[in-house]
């Protein structure tokens, strides 16, 4: 976790809205907090890697808004947000991220998101949706919102951002071959040199980028993205 401090304020348009970023690409944070503290009417007070070093910075310093990433290891993104928005009702949850799923919108908003905003918005957008999430707006990318939805980002709707579809990153594709060849998760992790709750987190979100609900689907997924061999059969 990466926690630093800063004081920038303008005291004429009164003090800045404190924020925490939350990323597991240290270039992506560090473009967010470029662009955060280039504007005066925000400060950025915390970072972390993760969604667990996230909810600690907020129960510790309560800023007002928090800007998460859903594709981070570890805690899920979802629950560190469900858990903010029950024990800090003064700090907004916002998603920050590249995923336009629609299942990830629903669980955004069951966590208590007061917003859900692509990484591809242009900055002054992104900059006005996070002033309007701080007054209390609920506001989603038009890529994502729906008519059941609040509110779409003013403007964008003349924005035209081609559709991309999900894709496994290359952990995922490790997890799901290991557990294509039963594997547990346990295994998976020794195997991978990496702890339960990561690969439970990419085990999560595998199954979700691929609608896969069951050990069989995933075998069946596995095969067809050829990240597992099809069983040989004796003749």
């Amino acid at each position: 976790m990466l926690t630093t401090k800063n004081n920038h304020s303008d005291p004429e348009s009164g003090p800045p809205i404190r924020c925490v970023i939350a990323d597991d690409h240290a270039l992506v944070r560090y473009g967010v907090r470029r662009l955060l503290e280039d504007d005066a009417d925000f400060a950025v007070v915390g970072e972390a890697a993760d969604a667990a070093g996230a909810l600690k910075l907020v129960l510790e310093d309560h800023p007002d808004l928090v800007l998460l990433d859903i594709g981070m290891p570890g805690m899920s993104p979802f629950e560190a947000g469900r858990l903010i928005d029950e024990h800090c009702p003064g700090t907004r949850v916002v998603y920050l991220t590249m995923h336009e799923d629609q299942d990830y919108v629903a669980q955004a908003l069951r966590s208590g998101a007061s917003g859900y905003l692509l990484k591809d918005t242009p900055a002054p957008r992104l900059l006005h949706a996070l002033r309007e999430i701080h007054r209390g707006e609920r506001v989603l990318s038009p890529q994502v919102a729906t008519p059941s939805h609040d509110k779409a980002i003013p403007g964008n709707e003349l924005l035209r951002f081609p559709h991309r579809r999900t894709t496994l990153t290359l952990r995922e594709r490790e997890v799901m071959k290991l557990l294509a060849e039963g594997h547990t998760v346990r295994q998976a992790a020794g195997v991978l040199g990496v702890s339960i709750k990561t690969v439970e987190a990419h085990k999560f979100n595998l199954m979700r980028k691929l609608d896969i609900h069951n050990k069989a689907q995933l075998v069946t997924t596995a095969i067809q993205k050829k990240i597992l061999r099809m069983p040989m059969t004796s003749q």
